[in-house]
């Protein structure tokens, strides 16, 4: 969009490793400060992010705040009388959602969102993920699998466990050290096991992967499985067309996961580790790529390239 004469104004928090890509992929951004954990800590961070924002707006002056799932921007949009478009996937995120819907211009979602949001709803058919990973913009990391020692069609395994720390998340819990142990002696039966982790855990030392997260993709579309809690590692594996076990307490909650799972069966949910392993076994067992890719191309068949829709959007109710 620079290219076509838009200008930008990135700002970020401390999350993740939000700050790790910004600079791998060149893009100026201001850090407005650390994610808190915990809501009490959440609600206040709130106010001093929101008047942070308001203080960097006011000088940029932008027609247009946009975000994924953002209190701060829609409120922030109203306070200057600016454009707001507000982008979301999780439907149960509900906290968040009664705090940027109400402020928002418009509410993007994929069309299978399980939620209706009124006027200001707009769907799109396709997942945040194909705005990234599409094949007309998804570019391999060149250098990844040798980084990691792993050799021509050598099959290996892609874990992920979650902090849990996210609005959304508070009064649920993860997986198990014990359940991690019982999947990784499963899955080392067949192949090498890599686990990304938001812990810093010694338990798993051996097998926790040290790479920059921006080579992660590269790693996942060439692994034979992916298993954890990590929902967006989890749809990012399906998209690539890859068998994605997906493990949480709040099964039936996400559209793009019903969709991802029952019309194109590139993902599978289970609540438990142990109701996973049969299922798990059966694909590690007859895992065909041919089979997993004519899924992959029925899906990109059947969806769209999200960065070419969110250019057009812009450009058309926007400036």
């Amino acid at each position: 969009m620079e290219k076509r004469g838009h200008t930008f104004l990135i700002t970020a928090r401390r999350k993740e490793s939000a700050f790790e890509l910004l600079n791998y992929y060149g893009f100026e951004f201001i850090d407005l400060g650390l994610n808190k954990k915990g809501l009490f800590n959440k609600a206040l961070g709130m106010l001093s992010n929101d008047l942070k924002l308001l203080k960097i707006s006011k000088k940029f002056k932008p027609d247009v705040l946009t975000g994924i799932g953002s209190p701060y921007i829609a409120q922030v949009s109203k306070l200057l009388k600016s454009k707001s478009v507000l982008f979301t996937d999780t439907e149960h995120a509900s906290l968040i959602n009664k705090l940027s819907v109400p402020f928002s211009d418009y509410v993007l979602t994929p069309l299978c969102f399980l939620k209706d949001f009124g006027e200001r709803h707009v769907r799109y058919n396709g997942y945040h993920e194909l705005a990234y990973l599409h094949p007309n913009l998804f570019k391999e990391e060149k250098g990844v699998l040798k980084e990691l020692d792993i050799k021509k069609n050598e099959k290996y395994f892609l874990l992920r466990s979650v902090s849990w720390q996210a609005s959304h998340d508070v009064g649920h819990k993860g997986i198990s050290k014990k359940d991690i142990e019982k999947i990784i002696k499963l899955l080392e039966g067949y192949g090498k096991v890599f686990l990304s982790s938001e812990y810093d855990d010694t338990a798993f030392k051996e097998y926790t992967v040290k790479m920059h997260p921006a080579k992660i993709h590269t790693l996942m579309a060439h692994s034979s499985l992916y298993f954890g809690e990590g929902a967006t590692m989890a749809s990012e594996s399906a998209i690539l067309g890859i068998p994605s076990f997906y493990i949480s307490p709040l099964l039936g909650t996400m559209g793009n996961f019903e969709e991802l799972e029952k019309d194109f069966e590139l993902l599978f949910s289970f609540r438990t580790v142990n109701e996973s392993l049969d299922k798990i076994k059966e694909i590690l067992e007859s895992n065909s790529k041919k089979e997993w890719a004519k899924k992959r191309d029925k899906m990109l068949d059947e969806k769209i390239d999200v960065t070419s829709f969110m250019i057009k959007f812009f450009e058309r109710n926007l400036v």
